[in-house]
């Protein structure tokens, strides 16, 4: 961002109330209408009672329910996400209210964060306690969700600077009990989110193979008698002749998992002469260093476990202003 100091800390502020949330609508991102807030409020809560002691909260009574503003801080450069989790993350602590400023745009990058040169982003006020008991939740969610849109928008700007057009996506490895909030990161990033869960779309990986006697057509014909028209169905495929059967067995996706490089474009391209409409996707051990060599036009999809697995949260801090 090339705002200045004043402008970040004095931007326009919007408000607009949404139970107990005062949220800026306006500067969080399009993509937060795909989550539900019932959702986003019992996955919040859960974070919230993972964090918040069973009985006393010593801290809290220490500090009191006096009505108290924090600001929060960025401190380190990174593309802004998860708005939609911090807002939920107060909304649940209860009788707090959010201003966004201006320059807050989630899927927005701020190049020029640092610990020198904090960006203010927003301002949390409500009962000190209540302010306290969220801070934690709401910064490591906002860090890590933010984290995830840095690093998935960082590859799809390499893919898109060496005219590739097929789509940079995430995988299904995710943390454990925080999916959601990584998924939309990928989302804001720019990136795909690959299927969202075992029931979204039919992956059938080596294991499924091989605990079916090693056939991938008995496992495509198995997984199709019971998934129907709705449902797509991926095969991963160690090589070129397996693609072709997985293909021939009536399946929607191969993955070329593990190919070297020159070897994959080779294959994808003799694949693709004979399947165009079957999707080719590439992955296995690709990082945004490797990224580039896999480019090819018979390529649709490349996707990284590294996006949602080796990604560096963003530094984000909220202080009580005193």
């Amino acid at each position: 961002m090339s705002s200045d100091n004043h402008q970040q800390q004095n931007g326009m502020k919007r408000k607009v109330e949404e139970g107990s949330t005062t949220i800026d609508e306006e500067h969080q991102s399009p993509l937060s209408s795909l989550l539900p807030q019932p959702q986003i409020r019992s996955i919040v809560t859960q974070y919230l009672q993972d964090d918040i002691p069973s009985h006393f909260d010593v801290g809290g009574h220490v500090v009191g329910n006096t009505i108290q503003t924090a600001e929060l801080w960025m401190k380190s450069p990174g593309v802004l996400a998860g708005i939609p989790f911090f807002n939920a993350t107060f909304d649940v602590c209860g009788q707090c209210h959010i201003t966004w400023e201006s320059i807050a745009i989630e899927g927005q990058s701020y190049s020029n964060a640092s610990g020198q040169n904090k960006i203010k982003l927003a301002t949390v006020t409500g009962p000190v306690s209540h302010l306290l008991r969220g801070e934690r939740t709401a910064l490591n969610t906002l860090s890590r969700c933010s984290g995830v849109a840095t690093l998935s928008k960082q590859c799809v700007a390499i893919a898109k600077s060496n005219n590739w057009g097929g789509l940079v996506a995430g995988t299904r490895k995710t943390t454990p009990g925080f999916r959601l909030v990584e998924k939309y990161g990928l989302l804001v990033g720019g990136a795909a989110t690959h299927r969202l869960d075992l029931s979204q779309m039919v992956m059938l990986k080596d294991n499924h193979v091989w605990a079916c006697g090693g056939s991938i057509e008995r496992a495509v014909k198995k997984a199709r008698k019971v998934s129907g028209f709705s449902q797509k169905i991926e095969v991963e495929c160690q090589s070129l002749e397996e693609a072709m059967i997985a293909a021939e067995a009536g399946a929607d996706v191969v993955m070329l998992d593990n190919f070297e490089p020159e070897q994959l474009k080779k294959d994808a391209k003799v694949f693709k002469e004979k399947f165009p409409h079957v999707t080719v996707e590439a992955s296995g051990g690709i990082t945004m260093e490797t990224m580039p060599a896999y480019f090819s036009e018979y390529v649709d999809v490349i996707s990284q476990g590294k996006l949602t697995q080796g990604y560096d949260c963003v530094d984000f801090s909220l202080k009580i202003v005193h």
